[in-house]
């Protein structure tokens, strides 16, 4: 499995482009694979016939990992000559590499062989090299053989984890004290419960939350702002702009234009955590959420504060059509130093986001509601908007951030066509 990304450390196979004896050339693709959000197709680093896949479709791998083998051009010669000199002196060199592929563990083999207390050494793999596969194990659970597993004792004990003894009593039992291991029973579904598999898209999102929320302490703080001017200046060029653009001039574009000349003002909220420093981002590369039916996605808009309302409203209709299309890379996906939700578009009017690992800051973006608003001690109905901030509280303070945010508002509140020129 390669690299396929600065902060990718694992791929889901989503499906096998070749089959075992297929001919590939290099940098023929082999297989697409799922990996921080996104479908990318991993090339062949040589050219050859396809021998054995190892990993099979929907499993997860770490980069480095053995995906597949592939006989290399010119190898099978020189494996024949090697073996013939080999047995001039009674060495056979396949049996070594039999011994060497049967030790060879995946880890969704190693899983399962502690799931079911399985002796690995007790069974025969199938694979090259007599490697034990997934297959090799399940059909190994299936017949019953790893139900118990003997131990020294007279008895066979079905799960180590139920025979547990019970600790002895300590003195200074407070002091001494740590929490207990939690052991969680596995969740079953009752009769007519729908079970859905954990996508490799899914299982990656959630992978993402629990790290942020777990290294990341959460802060929020939320502000309202007056976009009646914001409102009435979109309204008046939003028709003639998709007519002559030929796509929409959406209230996000303004948002996230007002967001880049923030940051450039307040460059800590542009930072991450690298634990002993804090890394300030000189580029404003800001992540944004595209949906597409059930899947979220997060593409990145590189460089946001040299761009116009034009060009971050073309930008944003490029992302989101290519999240329709599938056809988002993973180059889309990187580099992104601030996100901004546009969470209004789902009639939300206050919510607290996760933090985009390792992001230090998430604004989402509220809906525009017309409120009663008292100016000059009189109603006025105006447009409002709520701007919820969650910051990193080991990068940020509240002070920093309340400036940030007054700002955001600032620009908000007093956008014209004379102060924010769309082109």
């Amino acid at each position: 499995m390669p690299q396929l990304g600065e902060s990718v450390t694992e791929g889901t196979i989503s499906t096998w482009l070749v089959q075992v004896g297929d001919q590939i050339e290099k940098y023929d693709p082999i297989a697409e694979v799922m990996t921080d959000k996104v479908n990318a197709e991993v090339p062949s680093s040589f050219s050859g016939t396809i021998t054995e896949l190892i990993a099979e479709e929907g499993e997860t791998i770490e980069v480095g990992q053995l995906m597949c083998y592939i006989e290399v051009e010119g190898e099978a010669e020189e494996t024949a000559s090697m073996s013939a000199a080999s047995a001039e002196s009674q060495v056979t060199v396949d049996t070594g590499d039999h011994t060497n592929m049967k030790k060879r563990y995946s880890p969704v083999v190693m899983r399962l062989a502690q799931e079911h207390n399985i002796d690995l050494n007790t069974i025969n793999g199938t694979g090259k090299g007599g490697r034990i596969t997934r297959k090799d194990v399940e059909a190994w659970i299936a017949s019953g053989k790893s139900e118990v597993k003997e131990t020294n004792h007279s008895e066979p004990v079905l799960d180590a984890t139920i025979a547990e003894p019970e600790p002895e009593p300590q003195e200074d039992a407070i002091e001494e004290f740590t929490p207990p291991i939690i052991r969680r029973r596995a969740v079953k579904a009752n009769p007519g419960d729908r079970e859905i598999p954990v996508t490799g898209l899914r299982k990656t999102i959630a992978q993402n939350m629990v790290r942020s929320k777990t290294e990341i302490p959460h802060a929020w703080m939320m502000i309202e702002v007056d976009v009646t001017n914001l409102v009435a200046y979109r309204n008046a060029e939003k028709d003639s702009f998709r007519e002559n653009e030929g796509y929409n001039l959406s209230y996000f574009a303004f948002f996230l234009n007002a967001v880049a000349k923030a940051l450039k003002k307040f460059p800590e909220l542009n930072s991450c955590w690298a634990g002993d420093k804090i890394i300030q981002r000189n580029d404003i590369n800001l992540s944004i959420a595209v949906a597409h039916e059930h899947e979220l996605y997060v593409p990145v808009i590189k460089n946001v504060d040299e761009k116009s309302i034009k060009g971050i409203a073309k930008e944003i209709a490029q992302l989101a059509k290519k999240a329709r299309t599938n056809s988002l890379t993973q180059e889309d996906m990187e580099g992104g130093t601030f996100t901004v939700n546009n969470t209004g578009s789902f009639g939300s009017v206050e919510s607290m986001g996760v933090i985009n690992y390792p992001q230090s800051a998430i604004l989402q973006v509220e809906s525009i509601v017309k409120r009663p608003v008292i100016i000059d001690d009189m109603f006025a109905a105006r447009d409002m908007v709520n701007l919820c901030l969650s910051l990193d509280h080991r990068v940020l303070d509240g002070i920093i951030c309340g400036a940030f945010m007054s700002h955001v508002k600032a620009i908000l509140e007093n956008i014209s066509s004379d102060t924010t020129p769309i082109y």
